[in-house]
């Protein structure tokens, strides 16, 4: 019985602890969910050696009220600006020409969404409308409450 009880309890967390999480997509994923539910999509351009975007990960994307906002009202999207993702959007496909495989985990090439985006430093988080323009752009770390207030 201790052991059931013990079961249903891990569960539960679990469970919860899963709803509190951002469901990250691929920009692919999250133009396809946009053309059903019409929300913006939101993208946390990112880099693999960025400190404030570690932060970012690690503070304000944990939080529950965040992921919730980010889940109910958004497509969300993590895209590392120095990646090598190709994108479809707009009717363009944007690259990573300058990409290096051997600088994968420091800096690299930046991506050309990354140029779309008008990004001027890591992080910046992005709002794109159904229309595939750019409503809001934050620049910087934001705790779960400043971010919150700014979406």
């Amino acid at each position: 019985m201790k052991k059931i009880f013990l079961f249903v309890v891990f569960a539960l967390i679990s469970i919860t602890t899963q709803a509190q999480e951002v469901k990250w997509m691929t920009m692919k994923d999250a133009i396809a969910a946009q053309k059903k539910n019409k929300k913006p999509i939101f993208i946390d351009a990112y880099t693999v050696w960025c400190g404030p975007c570690k932060m970012l990960d690690q503070n304000t994307f944990s939080d529950a009220k965040v992921a919730k906002l980010l889940n109910e009202k958004y497509n969300p999207v993590k895209f590392n600006s120095e990646g090598n993702e190709e994108i479809q959007f707009g009717g363009k496909l944007y690259k990573n020409p300058n990409y290096q495989e051997a600088r994968k985990n420091s800096r690299n090439g930046m991506h050309e969404f990354t140029e779309f985006l008008k990004v001027p430093g890591y992080p910046t988080m992005s709002v794109i409308n159904a229309k595939g323009t750019i409503e809001k752009s934050i620049v910087g770390y934001k705790s779960a409450e400043e971010l919150i207030s700014l979406l």
